[in-house]
């Protein structure tokens, strides 16, 4: 015997906060679809008919069903002053939302109209939408600053397909060349208009959590003449952030890039009195991959290029008795000035060789170096970027990354290329300072203490994806 089907409605509107579960009976369904075919079928029998006539129609209908259903009001009020007609031809999302909880009025779907004339128009309709409008805008604890990675990482927002918000960066998807104009237009208006925009909210314990992105891509970063409009937008933020009371602050990929602004440093020094404090991440990134390591190590090399985390990760491995192999010869030389007063520096060496089975690499890995390691090497990147994975006889660890608590609430899309709610150590070490109140920034050359940061996304219920291999 098939169950019936079960509809779960959430509304969650600055009035209203109800979660309701709905039968839909199969005729319902039934009804609709013939509803629905009307228009369809009109065209049809009247000879009228055309592909662009039914793809308008197909997308009107999806719009105004979706918008209905969002959860958000942002229809202006403006539209229906300049013409005031239009509140008897469609509805807006606090409208709908009243037939969900009232269940008994504002039947109509996309047009009030006949509401009206039947006399089922819910009495508070209008007092509902224009208390959503003045909604007072929500002030994060938390701010997580991050950006686009390529041209389709629109895709991977939660607007965008669901499919690739569980699984963005995994595979070319043959639907998004199809949506190349679209992908190109997105572009151009990112480039004309780029302002830095939410792309997540999130409530873990008491914290309220937000994900700003940067309209910017990958490669713009990489580009020297556009690193001034970046740190621009990258400052407008804090401020910002500063503006809404946010506590705060991370980076995430390339915001924080050495080149760029010395790990955040220039925003701090250029905002001397800002309360809001900067966090680079730097410090849960070494600890991630300090637990990455195999219990029983004796040996580690450093690949690919080095930046803070790899100097405070090689520093850290040598004081645990690690010996740590540098296989780029000027890394190799500014780490041992630096680190020529500790006790363990003889634990630093210099090496050409690719026997050793643990590779803690950035990014600059070439596909030469993976094919030159020996079979069953473990590669852990410390990169915000990972590796690509040219060498089947290796095992490749995910960037540093921790799982996220179950009671972390409305997880709508995975970061990057990540599992499932797991989230990178960047992100995750402003939620730890937010929580502990640590009243310090995390920026420039300084780091905070690796150990007391481990401990607290322990504690906080944070779980290392891969605790130990044998």
């Amino acid at each position: 015997m098939e169950l019936p089907r079960v509809r779960i409605v959430m509304v969650n509107l600055p009035c209203l906060l109800l979660e309701l579960a709905v039968i839909h009976p199969f005729a319902e369904h039934i009804a609709y679809f013939a509803l629905f075919a009307i228009p369809l079928m009109t065209l049809v029998l009247s000879g009228t008919a055309s592909v662009v006539a039914v793809i308008d129609y197909l997308i009107y209908l999806d719009f105004m069903n979706n918008m209905g259903h969002c959860n958000f009001e942002f229809v202006p009020k403006s539209l229906f002053v300049i013409f005031p007609p239009l509140k008897y031809i469609m509805y807006t999302p606090t409208y709908h939302s009243l037939h969900h909880t009232q269940f008994r009025t504002n039947y109509s779907l996309f047009m009030p109209f006949y509401d009206y004339i039947y006399g089922t128009l819910d009495k508070s309709t209008d007092t509902l939408y224009e208390n959503s409008l003045r909604r007072k805008d929500e002030s994060p604890n938390v701010v997580h600053l991050t950006h686009l990675t390529t041209p389709e990482s629109i895709y991977h927002m939660r607007l965008g397909f669901a499919s690739l918000a569980s699984k963005p960066h995994t595979s070319s998807i043959w639907y998004l060349r199809v949506l190349s104009p679209i992908t190109v237009l997105t572009m151009l208006i990112t480039r004309i208009c780029g302002k830095t925009v939410v792309v997540e909210r999130n409530v873990f314990k008491n914290l309220k959590l937000q994900t700003w992105a940067i309209p910017k891509y990958m490669t713009q970063y990489l580009m020297e003449g556009e690193r001034q409009t970046i740190n621009g937008l990258i400052e407008e933020a804090i401020l910002e952030a500063e503006e809404k009371g946010v506590r705060v602050f991370s980076f995430g990929l390339l915001n924080q890039g050495e080149e760029l602004n010395n790990n955040g440093e220039l925003f701090i020094r250029r905002n001397p009195r800002l309360k809001v404090k900067v966090v680079d991440g730097s410090s849960l990134a070494v600890a991630v991959v300090i637990n990455s390591i195999p219990i029983g190590t004796t040996q580690v090399v450093f690949r690919g290029n080095f930046n803070k985390i790899a100097f405070y990760l090689a520093l850290a491995l040598c004081q645990k008795g690690i010996q740590v192999a540098v296989s780029r010869e000027e890394d190799y030389k500014m780490l041992k000035s630096k680190l020529k007063s500790l006790d363990n520096v003889d634990k630093l060496v210099f090496t050409r060789v690719y026997s050793q089975k643990i590779w803690v690499v950035g990014e600059g890995l070439t596909k030469e170096e993976q094919m030159k390691a020996s079979k069953g090497t473990l590669i852990i990147p410390y990169s915000q970027f990972p590796p690509k994975k040219e060498n089947k006889d290796c095992f490749y660890h995910t960037t540093p990354s921790m799982l996220t608590p179950k009671y972390l609430e409305n997880v709508d899309s995975c970061e990057n290329w990540l599992p499932r709610r797991v989230m990178s150590a960047w992100r995750i070490a402003g939620i730890l300072h937010g929580l502990q109140g640590w009243n310090v920034n995390e920026c420039g050359d300084e780091v905070f203490s690796i150990d007391k940061i481990w401990d607290a996304s322990i504690r906080h219920g944070f779980t290392p994806i891969v605790k130990s291999f044998t």
